[in-house]
C-alpha cells in the first residue's frame, strides 16, 4: 500500500529526458520522492523512443515522430506534453550558410531526436522548397568542416552553441514553424504501451497525480529551478529562465491540432505511411 492508499503492482518503467527543459516537471518529480510502483529511467529522446518501442520502459516522455510510427501501439497521458508557440531555443538549426542557399548542401542531423528532424525536413523541403543532402553526425563533423554545411542540434546542445558560437546562422524550427502554420508544435508526448496493463490501472492514475503535482510546482517555481539548472550550459539564471518560460508543457485543443497537422504534412510527404489517431487516456 503506497501514501495515497493504493496498492501497486509495480515496478512499472517511466522514461524521462534529462534536458533543462524538463526540468520544471523533473525536478518536483523527484523531490516529491519515489512513485510506488514505478522506476524512472533517463536518457535521450531518442533512447526513450527505443525502449518504449521495444518495451524496455512501459511509459514515457517520447517524440511526438515516434509516437506516429507506433501510434496502435501507444495511448497518450491527457493535458501535458513538451511544446512550443513560437520560438522554443533548444530546437535550432546551425549553418555556415544562410537558410535559403542549402539546396544541395549537407545538413548534419542530430541522433537524438526523431521529430525535430522530421520537423527540419518539413521546414527545409515542404516550406522552403530546398533538397539538401542529408547526414547523421554531431557537432564536430560540423565545426571542424568536413563537407558540412548546417547541423541541427536539439535540448542542452543547441543553447550550448548558441552562447559558444554566435556567428553562426540560427534558425530556430518551433519559430518558424508558427510563422508559417499559426500553431503550436508539439515536441513529446507522454505515451503508454497498451499492453503494460496500465490503461486503467491505479498505477497510471497515481502516476498521473504525481505528475500534475509535480507540473503545477514546477510552473510556481520557476525562477529557483532556473537558478538550480542554467549552471549546465552555462547560461544566467534570467537567460534559463527566459528559455524556460518559452517551454510549454499543456496539451490543449490547439496543441493536438498542430501535432495533426503535423502528422499530415509527414504524410503528404511520404515521410509517415498512416495519418496516426491521438487516443487519450
Amino acid at each position: 500500500m503506497n501514501n495515497d492508499g493504493e496498492k501497486t503492482k509495480g515496478p512499472y518503467r517511466l522514461g524521462v529526458v534529462n534536458f533543462i527543459n524538463t526540468s520544471p516537471v523533473l525536478i518536483p518529480l523527484r523531490e516529491d520522492g519515489e512513485i510506488p510502483g514505478w522506476e524512472i529511467v533517463e536518457d535521450t529522446p531518442a533512447a526513450l523512443n527505443h525502449m518504449l518501442k521495444e518495451g524496455a520502459i512501459d511509459a514515457g516522455l517520447v517524440s511526438s515522430f515516434a509516437y506516429a510510427k507506433d501510434y496502435r501501439a501507444y495511448f497518450v497521458l491527457e493535458d501535458y506534453c513538451i511544446s512550443a508557440t513560437g520560438t522554443v531555443g533548444s530546437v535550432v538549426l546551425y549553418s555556415r550558410l544562410p537558410i535559403y542557399e542549402l539546396s544541395c548542401k549537407t545538413v548534419c542531423l542530430t541522433n537524438q531526436s526523431a521529430t525535430s528532424v522530421n520537423l527540419l525536413y518539413i521546414v527545409l523541403e515542404y516550406f522552403n522548397g530546398l533538397k539538401p543532402t542529408y547526414v547523421t553526425g554531431t557537432f564536430t563533423d560540423f565545426d571542424h568542416g568536413n563537407g558540412v554545411d548546417a547541423y541541427l542540434a536539439i535540448g542542452d546542445e543547441a543553447l550550448r552553441i548558441k552562447r559558444a558560437f554566435p556567428t553562426f546562422y540560427s534558425y530556430d524550427l518551433a519559430s518558424i514553424w508558427y510563422e508559417t502554420t499559426s500553431l503550436p508544435f508539439v515536441f513529446a508526448l507522454w505515451a503508454v504501451r497498451i499492453d503494460s496493463s496500465l490503461p486503467d490501472s491505479e498505477e497510471l492514475k497515481l502516476l498521473k497525480r504525481r505528475l500534475c503535482r509535480a507540473y503545477n510546482q514546477g510552473a510556481n517555481r520557476l525562477e529557483e529551478i532556473s537558478a538550480m539548472v542554467a549552471g549546465r550550459i552555462p547560461m544566467s539564471q534570467v537567460e534559463c529562465l527566459s528559455y524556460l518560460k518559452g517551454i510549454e508543457f499543456d496539451l490543449s485543443s490547439l496543441k493536438l491540432k498542430g501535432l495533426a497537422h503535423f502528422f499530415r504534412l509527414l504524410h503528404q510527404m511520404g515521410r509517415l505511411e498512416y495519418i496516426p489517431h491521438i487516443v487519450q487516456v
